[in-house]
């Protein structure tokens, strides 16, 4: 046995091993060490190896599930190695001493779930892969408990933000990857030929040409291929559902990197969690498939304004006739999750209950296409909707047929197939009936003849039907004329058999083992009927969803007073009462009223500086007025009285940072990458919000770095921004930056107290209220009589001196500083070009190079 286990073990690589030993499935050595630890059960030991006891633990094999969630939550990936033949076939195959054959049937990881005791309801589970051909880069993703399949063409500059955008429960690569980092499981590079992928594609859906799902590159081809491999090799053959591939680019979506995603908290907060999150906020929807659909739209708003006012016409239907949406959420809400039970039949993993299930969710989503088909006012997204809720009724009509009204999860014990459905299953099931009738009178009987009123008829998987009386009373049926045959002795009780009980007894097992095999064979047969149709139930199950985003995001509207936003081509910003969705529904449960502010941005008007005290809510104002954008494009109604906005190709926020010491990065070595990262990639079509940059370093420092970012984005980038700050030496640009302009969040002082306004207004702040919100704080008295006298000192001092700023009036613009310091380098550049270096004597050329010198000090 132990070779067997270790030539599995070594097949499955760095996986756990599950290895199926009667009803448990067993780990050994190291496995058993991690697993023990993990699964917090005992650690035994047996036999020997190489000299030393083996470690080994085990869990029962119906309760794997659960012990599995748990692995893969700590990140272990599973091997599940079954017996694929039974202890008699090993006997006919072997003798009496033959060892059962195991396989590994299946890798378990965190990409590859389609139990629905392992996967959250409400979020996707994608895994992804990233492919590489020719300098372009491509990714591919999959969901398989849904079957949806995604290839997106990409650049090496967003494939970060794509997997962030993503947020894949597991990632592979290939092991010469350039973006090996992004990886959790690295392949062999041969996986990601994408000549192979194309094959691997062309055989999976069973075509001799691709042109029908999209235009592939060669990079896709390998993300694709490479992904489709790692799925062969965990399912062991059985490859799982997967939709044909929809092709994309990533230039489709607004770019939205890592670090802006999780400043914003658009999916999960800062905790790690939803809960306190952007998604979490706006979630209205009554199923699990919207809830995905709708964390999908908001980590990828759209850029097509076609697409978005699509979205937003459904939702404002919704909005505008509450009976329509609650006859709707009302339906919604008592369907199953179609789109997971169709993975889990497709993965060869279903139940009779999910057959139930496709039953239930597709009739529903019929009677759901009625009253919409009704509606007056159909929008152009919901009439093409309409008909994908229909066109199953044949399929409906059998599983009704076919199935109990609750079918189980467990088909080995049968009774799932409806009474009247198969005649001769029927006959099987009443001569199983006949027989434990005939049974139950046979220990009338036998009760009667023997006088023991204790004694039952009882069945296990041993000795089949037996009598059992108890030990005291078991002498008569020793008797050797009593009639009865003795099986088993036990501490309490004694067990028999009697010839006319093993008859009946034979006509029930066999009547069962018959009915169990003619309902087996028709779950295969529903199945397979099912799985024809996959691709139009898969995109019914795509309708109920976009329906119940569009439902839940009027629900959400209605709630919070939202508005329709207007989206427009050129680059503004309008916004009209704006707040913060998650702050303003934080603050509404502890009583309190959040305070709505305008932010408008244009092309004359693109950058604001904003300043005011710590706590007074320019955070907040910044990230509201993002999260605006987010919302509008993903196809929702905003938080705001009323909304205008031209299109945000690309989204930044820089807006908090903290250490990254894993990677040696401190604050502000944090803060100035992702500044950096802004300043490369806004276009005049982003959107950005800056807060507190400099502020990791010194005062002169992170002053000087502070002005020149706002000048490089007022000049060069010439992004829509806003810019908060407590250096007002800044509010200096307002004069010589045409399109940048002052903002305070206004506060007062009232009776030595500070009284925050939580006003956006026009105009610099009068000062930063620092000791103020020192003494909120609770910063002990005399610390903060001392900090006003030093701050007192300070103010005196640069009065006289003109302070930080002293000097930058006289500071030329960026474009022009910049055109200078280009002078001065193509003067060092044209002196160099020409030198006659062969000409020189060793003089000479040591005087040169003290000019040279020279110059070179004069540009830096």
């Amino acid at each position: 046995m132990m070779q067997q286990y270790l030539a599995l073990k070594a097949e499955a690589e760095d996986c756990l091993l599950f290895y199926r030993m009667g009803d448990f499935f067993e780990l050994f050595f190291d496995d058993a060490k991690v697993a023990s630890a993990v699964l917090d059960i005992a650690l035994t030991a047996r036999g020997e190896h190489d000299g030393d006891r083996i470690p080994m633990c085990g869990v029962p094999a119906h309760a794997m599930d659960g012990y599995l969630a748990r692995l893969i939550k700590a990140g272990h990936r599973v091997a599940i190695a079954n017996q694929i033949e039974t202890p008699e076939e090993a006997k006919r195959r072997g003798g009496s001493k033959a060892l059962v054959a195991r396989a590994i049937i299946r890798v378990v990881t965190a990409g590859t779930l389609t139990e629905e005791s392992l996967l959250d309801s409400r979020t996707a589970n994608w895994c992804a892969s990233v492919g590489e051909a020719g300098g372009a880069v491509a990714i591919a993703c999959a969901d398989i408990s849904t079957g949806r399949f995604e290839v997106i063409e990409s650049d090496g500059s967003r494939v970060s933000a794509e997997i962030a955008r993503l947020s894949p429960a597991e990632t592979i690569a290939s092991d010469a990857s350039e973006f090996a980092d992004l990886a959790t499981a690295l392949r062999p590079r041969a996986d990601f030929d994408s000549s192979q992928g194309e094959a691997r594609l062309k055989r999976l859906f069973g075509v001799s040409a691709l042109a029908g799902f999209g235009q592939f590159s060669r990079a896709a081809l390998a993300a694709a291929g490479g992904l489709v491999a790692y799925l062969e090799h965990t399912a062991k053959g059985a490859l799982p559902f997967l939709r044909p591939p929809r092709v994309s680019r990533t230039d489709a979506n607004m770019a939205i990197d890592a670090a802006t995603r999780e400043s914003l908290e658009l999916t999960l907060s800062s905790a790690g969690s939803r809960k306190g999150s952007l998604l979490d906020s706006v979630d209205r929807t009554v199923t699990g498939a919207g809830a995905r659909l709708l964390g999908s739209d908001i980590a990828a708003p759209l850029m097509d304004r076609g697409g978005i006012d699509a979205r937003l016409d459904l939702v404002q239907r919704f909005h505008d006739d509450s009976t329509l949406r609650d006859m709707v959420r009302g339906q919604l809400r008592a369907l199953p999750d179609i789109g997971r039970a169709l993975g889990r039949i497709g993965a060869g993993r279903g139940s009779p209950r999910d057959l139930g299930q496709l039953r239930d969710g597709l009739d529903g989503a019929w009677r759901l296409a009625e009253p919409l088909s009704g509606a007056p006012d159909r929008p152009a997204l919901l009439n093409d909707l309409i008909p994908q809720l229909q066109g199953h009724g044949s399929l409906i009509d059998l599983l009704s047929r076919a199935l109990v009204p609750e079918p189980p999860i467990d088909a080995d014990k049968g009774g799932y197939i409806a009474e009247g459905y198969d005649a001769a299953l029927d006959d099987l099931r009443d001569a199983g009936a006949g027989g434990r009738r005939v049974i139950a009178g046979l220990e009338a009987d036998y009760r009667q003849r023997t006088g023991i009123a204790s004694l039952k008829i009882r069945h296990n998987g041993v000795l089949g039907y037996h009598i059992e009386v108890p030990a005291k009373s078991a002498d008569p049926l020793m008797a050797q004329d009593s009639g009865f045959t003795h099986r088993q002795t036990l501490a309490g009780v004694v067990r028999f058999n009697a010839p006319d009980l093993h008859d009946a007894a034979i006509k029930v097992t066999q009547a069962g083992a018959h009915a169990l095999a003619a309902e087996a064979a028709h779950l295969e047969a529903l199945t397979e009927a099912a799985l024809v149709v996959r691709e139009a139930v898969a995109r019914t199950a795509d309708a109920l969803a976009r329906i119940d985003v569009s439902a839940g995001l009027a629900e959400r509207a209605a709630e919070g007073g939202w508005s329709r936003p207007a989206l427009v081509d050129h680059a503004c910003f309008d916004v009209e009462g704006g707040r913060h969705p998650v702050v303003e529904e934080a603050v509404g449960k502890a009583g309190g009223r959040f305070v709505a502010n305008d932010c408008t941005l244009s092309e004359n008007n693109r950058l604001w500086l904003v300043t005011g005290p710590n706590m007074g809510g320019k955070s907040t104002f910044l990230r509201q007025n993002a999260l605006i954008a987010v919302l509008a494009q993903a196809g929702s109604y905003v938080p705001a009285t009323r909304a205008t906005l031209g299109l945000v190709d690309r989204l930044f926020s820089r807006v908090g940072a903290s250490d990254n010491l894993a990677r040696g990065r401190s604050t502000f070595m944090v803060e100035m990458v992702e500044t950096a990262a802004i300043l490369a990639q806004a276009t005049p079509r982003s959107f950005v919000i800056l807060d507190e940059v400099g502020r990791g370093t010194s005062t002169y420092d992170g002053l000087a770095i502070a002005w020149a970012v706002v000048e490089a984005i007022h000049e060069d980038n010439r992004c829509r921004c806003l810019f908060a700050t407590h250096y007002h030496e800044l509010t200096r640009l307002a004069e010589r930056c045409d399109a940048l302009s002052l903002h305070n969040v206004r506060a007062r002082e009232w009776k030595g107290d500070l009284v925050l306004l939580h006003e956006v207004a026009e105009g610099p702040a009068d000062r930063s209220y620092g000791i103020a919100v020192a003494r909120l704080a609770g910063l002990p008295p005399v610390t903060i009589k001392r900090a006003q006298g030093v701050l007192d000192k300070l103010e005196a001092g640069r009065q006289q001196t003109g302070g930080l700023a002293a000097g930058l009036d006289d500071l030329p613009l960026f474009a022009v500083a910049m055109e200078q310091m280009e002078e001065k380098i193509d003067a060092l550049r044209a002196e160099l070009d020409g030198l006659d270096i062969d000409s020189l004597s060793p003089r000479e050329a040591l005087d040169m190079l003290y000019r040279l010198k020279g110059m070179a000090a004069d540009t830096a």
